[in-house]
């Protein structure tokens, strides 16, 4: 039986009262650091080769079905605001199309040819790569993905919490992170969920410091989507330049990012 399959280590929950229930939920949320550690070496293979395409113009592209589709499309979704890059350069997609983010599509995740067909409508190339995520590492949706970009040439990886799983054998880079039965049985959006999560935050996060678009440890290239960025955009430039809020807040708002406003008043300086 699959890991993400096998009974609970607890029982009666019903019977739990709150407080041993969260204490029993943190007991084994505590196990997935360690799980997710072990795979470092699987992501830090699928992040060279995920740099080295993107700087050469490729794509990074998420697939997944229900929990595992959301958390795709969430890691894309947060990359522009949070590191100024194109909506285009990481895509998130998920069984079903948009309306399953956020109601389940019946039976979307058994379509095997669902997930290239969407693929499709982005031109995917070789010079793209496709991570297909999938906690159970048996989602047909996913698996079929990877199949038909494997066999046009794509480079394909995967994100699961089954060893031996189909995906597998599909996936030129391989990251399973086994973090045992879940609290409550079968419930993947839990321990799976959260390890998919810890994982696409270290992917997506050094690619784009891979890529260029942090300096020091500074989101130079985020979006002032709000006034809490604003803020934090004037800090980080009176942190960098000898000037006083009134003037790093003006270049700031003129010129659209802390990277962009530091080299205008560098080049101004000279």
């Amino acid at each position: 039986m699959r890991t993400t399959e096998k009974d609970s280590l607890y029982d009666h929950l019903e019977k739990m009262k709150p407080g041993e229930l969260l204490r029993s939920i943190n007991k084994e949320d505590a196990k997935i650091a360690s799980a997710v550690e072990k795979t470092i070496p699987q992501i830090e293979a699928l992040v060279t080769k995920a740099v080295g395409q993107m700087k050469n113009g490729g794509r990074l592209f998420y697939i997944g079905a229900g929990t595992s589709g959301r958390l795709g499309i969430l890691d894309a979704s947060e990359l522009p605001p949070t590191f100024g890059a194109s909506p285009k350069e990481v895509i998130g997609l998920i069984a079903g199309g948009d309306q399953a983010i956020r109601n389940a599509v019946e039976f979307a995740e058994d379509d095997t040819q669902g997930a290239f067909k969407d693929l499709e409508a982005y031109a995917i190339n070789s010079n793209d790569i496709l991570i297909g995520i999938a906690a159970s590492g048996t989602t047909p949706y996913v698996i079929g993905g990877l199949k038909m970009a494997q066999e046009k040439g794509i480079a394909t990886a995967c994100i699961c919490c089954n060893t031996n799983a189909p995906v597998l054998e599909v996936s030129d880079y391989k990251i399973v992170a086994e973090v045992g039965p879940e609290f409550v049985t079968g419930s993947t959006r839990m321990k799976a969920g959260t390890a998919q999560k810890l994982i696409l935050n270290m992917i997506s996060t050094s690619v784009m410091i891979g890529l260029g678009r942090v300096k020091g440890n500074k989101m130079v290239d985020m979006q002032l989507s709000n006034n809490k960025l604003v803020d934090r955009g004037t800090r980080m430039l009176m942190a960098e330049l000898p000037i006083e809020a009134e003037e790093a807040q003006q270049l700031l708002l003129v010129h659209g990012s802390v990277r962009a406003a530091a080299n205008y008043f560098k080049s101004r300086a000279k």
